[in-house]
């Protein structure tokens, strides 16, 4: 069966199939209800089998936009040999053992897994469910939503997991129509119901605190001081607005928050200072790029905003940046400044110098000192 090439330049054509402008997306797990992530609109990572060799179609007169979709045949809701498999592994969620034996299952208990490392070569139609038998499987797992016997969690964790599968199994055949929209309709809502009731199941106190939390969420922080990294993440203004009040007055929060203000105002000195005499080894460990990075700026505003006729002393360069007065020399050469003693034999750094660069590879790491008090 041949069909147009999902490809994202067809991406608008597809449309007319379904809703014209619906579109979902999954959040990965999360629990917080993103649902549907391999949307019959997107479907990047899911395996089928094309060909993909253009030239080769080219040569056949054929349009190397055609491929070909599996057409699945499994008629239970787990292939048989992956539940061979799996009962052989031991491999069975508590909602697919017989009895509730670890190695034993049935067709009428196991769900096919999702398989993140499925490869075009490894995909057989009979271990891909058609679309009748993907209808029935989902109606299954969410009639298991009303199971008592478990604790929600787990019961999520297990729907979760096999609607990924059935996801991806709608995703192999390429199938588009109004039933699949109900499919995945009928999932994203499961993901927004158990939003809901997960958040109802944490045994969290309100305003609590567990025991490392706050130094753990002072390094995403850290992580995002400087928005052009290319770190990705939810943005520091809305993710702030996140946090309870007691961890947003805890000590590693606001040690964070004025790590996060002096960096923005280019404000090297009580940086530096502040990281060396509060930050915690974790938090030290993760500021390290900053450092280099806050020190080669402070190199650059001596050399741009100081007099060119009274060179400034690496001496006093030294003592706001925390380095041994070696070290602050070296990192001037680094920064392709040259450095020269005055008429009493002082080491100095003459500025307006044209040759300043801010190194990029094989940056030396120099101490911050100050910090033995976490090292030793």
């Amino acid at each position: 069966m041949n069909r147009r090439n999902r490809g994202s330049s067809s991406s608008s054509s597809r449309g007319s199939n379904t809703y014209e402008n619906r579109q979902f997306s999954d959040n990965p797990r999360t629990g917080s209800g993103g649902g549907a992530s391999d949307s019959f609109r997107r479907r990047s990572d899911v395996p089928v089998k094309r060909n993909n060799d253009k030239d080769e179609s080219e040569n056949k007169g054929e349009d190397p936009a055609d491929v070909s979709f599996i057409v699945g045949t499994c008629s239970s809701m787990c292939p048989e040999r992956e539940r061979v498999t799996r009962e052989r592994l031991r491999d069975l969620g508590v909602f697919e053992r017989l009895y509730g034996n670890p190695s034993k299952s049935s067709t009428d208990l196991a769900v096919k897994k999702f398989c993140r490392t499925l490869s075009a070569a490894d995909v057989q139609a009979s271990d891909v469910r058609p679309l009748p038998v993907l209808e029935e499987t989902l109606k299954y797992l969410l009639s298991l939503l009303d199971s008592g016997e478990h604790p929600f969690e787990m019961v999520h964790d297990f729907i979760f997991d096999r609607t990924r599968s059935i996801r991806q199994d709608l995703s192999i055949q390429n199938l588009a129509n109004e039933r699949v929209i109900y499919l995945y309709e009928e999932m994203v809502k499961f993901h927004v119901i158990s939003h809901k009731r997960l958040q109802s199941c944490s045994d969290r106190k309100p305003n609590s605190i567990y025991e490392n939390e706050a130094e753990f969420r002072s390094l995403y922080v850290l992580l995002h001081l400087n928005p052009s990294s290319g770190v990705m993440g939810e943005p520091l203004s809305l993710w702030f607005r996140k946090l309870t009040s007691a961890l947003v007055k805890s000590k590693e929060i606001c040690f964070v928050r004025n790590i996060l203000r002096l960096y923005r105002m280019g404000n090297y000195k009580n940086f530096l200072s502040a990281t060396a005499s509060e930050a915690t080894y974790l938090q030290y460990c993760i500021s390290e790029p900053h450092i280099r990075e806050m020190r080669s700026f402070a190199v650059q505003c001596i050399n741009n905003v100081c007099y060119k006729l009274q060179p400034y002393p690496l001496l006093r360069l030294s003592q706001n940046l925390l380095m041994k007065e070696l070290e602050v020399e070296s990192l001037c050469h680094e920064c392709g400044l040259e450095t020269c003693n005055d008429s009493d034999g002082f080491s100095v750094l003459p500025a307006k110098q044209s040759t300043f660069c801010s190194p990029k590879d094989k940056f030396k790491i120099y101490d911050l000192i100050g910090i033995e008090r976490i090292k030793s």
